[in-house]
């Protein structure tokens, strides 16, 4: 106030600034495709990002008829000219990452070390990590949350209870890091008598592994910065698992253990909200899930067969068969709310090219009273009527189109559908498994 009158300050004056960095998000459940479409982004992107998750992520990338999975490795790494970063956001199993990179290497990827860095800031996946995994979930009975016991759970909780093992721990002095580990085997005994590590084999194994990642590991947020400011890199981030997957936002405790929404990327990778561009939404054109929860529009009956059968429905990294249902566009628009997708990829269109009809869930009723977006309660969930858009199926082979224009008019429908619910573009259409079986949308 200014002799009674109201002080209007100024406008600061909007300047474009220019956003070097791209993120690939899950929408759903998690195995929508993502790695496909970081595979095609990748071949513009100078850097390729994982910010979060471990070696329980699966990606399967499919180029010039071969096959390359990844579970720690970013894959766009397939990008012969993409330096990939492991974030510090990421919690990492040596001995996995190494076995990922020998894999594929003898599948044809050359020199992938000299292009791969992690972040000395990586929480350590150890091996009694994983064997806690699994105590605790055979503990858990019926109630069992699915989880692909590679150790990703118990290793956050090490870094959230503060007495984890960093990458830069290992790094340093090795009779600290031993005493710290030894320590860290101690207070997991107390808890699990049964865990069985023999710590001096252990030890051993570890003391060989640091001088081999020793040549990898750097301090990555300095390093991003550089790519950040030089004004002319892309930087491509690959999110692991999905939104409704995700810790805080997901359908919890049926949730992986780290933030796989919009918000990890910061604190996954160390850089600001200011230069994300695009976020581009990966989604299936049906929806899959593995393990116990509830999932309103699932199929169990012969169309969900068919596709769990013509999807080739299983797990990379678990091998589990998923369970399969309709599309559900509230699921999509709660996930829409959370990230502020740019764009959409809709994957796997084909697989429903057999279908008479096929079906989207459009509303949520519970109890007789409409529920406008997705609940909290996996009790709740359980609960929920789900109310339908019936769409007439195609009946006609997508696989070789390349066109929006070619391709059948239901299917341009069905993908209308998606985007009008959303109020997000589709940019791009999956209709087979290889980098080119790709529709881009002008």
């Amino acid at each position: 106030m200014n002799g009674g009158e109201t002080v209007v300050p100024s406008k600061v004056p909007h300047t474009e600034e220019r956003r070097p960095v791209t993120v690939v998000l899950g929408t759903q459940w998690g195995d929508e495709g993502k790695g496909k479409v970081v595979d095609m982004l990748a071949t513009k992107a100078d850097v390729c990002c994982r910010c979060q998750g471990g070696n329980n992520a699966g990606h399967s990338v499919h180029v010039d008829g071969a096959e390359y999975a990844f579970h720690l490795l970013p894959s766009g790494i397939v990008n012969p000219d993409c330096v990939a970063v492991i974030g510090n956001g990421v919690v990492v199993h040596l001995p996995q990452m190494f076995h990922e990179l020998e894999t594929n290497e003898k599948n044809g990827l050359c020199d992938m070390k000299d292009r791969l860095v992690i972040s000395d800031r990586c929480h350590i996946v150890f091996d009694f990590h994983q064997q806690m995994d699994g105590l605790q979930e055979s503990g858990r009975g019926q109630k069992s949350i699915g989880t692909t016991k590679k150790g990703i759970g118990p290793a956050y909780s090490s870094k959230a209870t503060r007495n984890g093992l960093r990458i830069c721990d290992l790094m340093g002095d090795f009779a600290h890091f031993s005493e710290k580990f030894r320590n860290l085997v101690d207070q997991y005994r107390t808890i699990f008598p049964d865990l069985e590590v023999d710590v001096a084999a252990e030890l051993a194994k570890y003391k060989e592994l640091r001088e081999r990642v020793r040549p990898l590991v750097r301090e990555t947020v300095s390093y991003l910065h550089k790519f950040l400011e030089a004004g002319d890199k892309m930087i491509l981030v690959e999110g692991a698992q999905s939104t409704i997957l995700d810790i805080d936002f997901g359908l919890y405790p049926y949730v992986t253990s780290s933030n796989c929404s919009i918000g990890g990327v910061c604190t996954g990778l160390g850089i600001p909200p200011h230069v994300i561009g695009d976020v581009v939404g990966v989604v299936k054109a049906y929806l899959t899930r593995v393990g116990a929860g509830g999932f309103p529009t699932e199929l169990d009956d012969e169309m969900g067969k068919l596709l769990l059968d013509r999807g080739h429905e299983y797990g990379v990294t678990t091998g589990r068969p998923r369970r399969c249902g309709w599309l559900d566009l509230i699921m999509l628009s709660y996930s829409n709310m959370i990230n502020g997708f740019t764009g959409l990829a809709v994957t796997k269109l084909d697989i429903l090219d057999v279908f008479d009809e096929v079906k989207v869930g459009v509303a949520y009723h519970l109890d007789g009273e409409k529920v406008e977006t997705f609940p909290a309660s996996d009790d709740d969930l359980k609960r929920l009527e789900v109310e339908y858009l019936t769409l007439p199926g195609w009946k006609t082979n997508t696989e070789d189109v390349r066109k929006w224009e070619d391709l059948p008019k239901n299917a341009q429908r069905y993908i209308e559908v998606i985007r009008d619910k959303l109020k997000v573009p589709v940019r791009w259409i999956g209709v087979g498994k290889d980098r080119n079986s790709m529709i881009e949308i002008p």
